[in-house]
C-alpha cells in the first residue's frame, strides 16, 4: 500500500482586511486576496508525513487549513477549518507551518495574507 499525498493551495476571493489574532501582528490587519491585494505564492511546500496507523486504518481525504501568511514569507497562525483524523490534521499544521511564500502584498507593500490551504491524504 503506498501513501499519496496531494496538496492544494486555494485562493480566496473575499476582499478587505479582516482583525488580526493577538498572536499575529499586533496592530495590523491580515487581509483576504482581491481588491487590491495579491494572493502569497508558495515557493517551498513541505509533505506531510502520513502516519502508519492513519495508513494502517485506510483513513484518506482531505485536510482544510486557514493560515496567516506573513510579511516576511513564513506561515503564522494555521488553524483546521475541515478535519479529517487528529494525526492527520496535526502532520497537515506540522507540514504547512515549514512552508515558505512569496508573499501577499497590498499597495506595493508585503501584508499578512490570510489563505486557506487543502491537504488530501490518499492511498493507493
Amino acid at each position: 500500500m503506498r501513501a499519496t499525498i496531494l496538496i492544494f493551495a486555494v485562493s480566496c476571493l473575499v476582499p478587505g482586511p479582516v482583525a488580526a489574532s493577538g498572536a499575529q501582528i499586533a496592530g495590523d490587519a491580515v487581509y483576504e486576496p482581491g481588491k487590491g491585494v495579491s494572493s502569497p505564492v508558495a515557493v517551498k511546500e513541505v509533505r506531510p508525513r502520513y502516519p502508519a496507523a492513519a495508513q494502517n486504518a485506510k483513513i484518506q481525504g482531505l485536510v482544510r487549513l486557514e493560515c496567516v501568511v506573513l510579511p516576511d514569507g513564513t506561515v503564522g497562525e494555521v488553524r483546521v477549518i475541515e478535519p479529517l483524523d487528529p494525526a492527520l490534521d496535526e502532520e497537515a499544521i506540522k507540514a504547512v507551518k515549514q512552508w515558505r511564500f512569496k508573499p501577499g502584498t497590498k499597495g506595493g507593500q508585503a501584508v499578512p495574507v490570510r489563505v486557506p490551504i487543502d491537504m488530501t491524504f490518499t492511498l493507493r
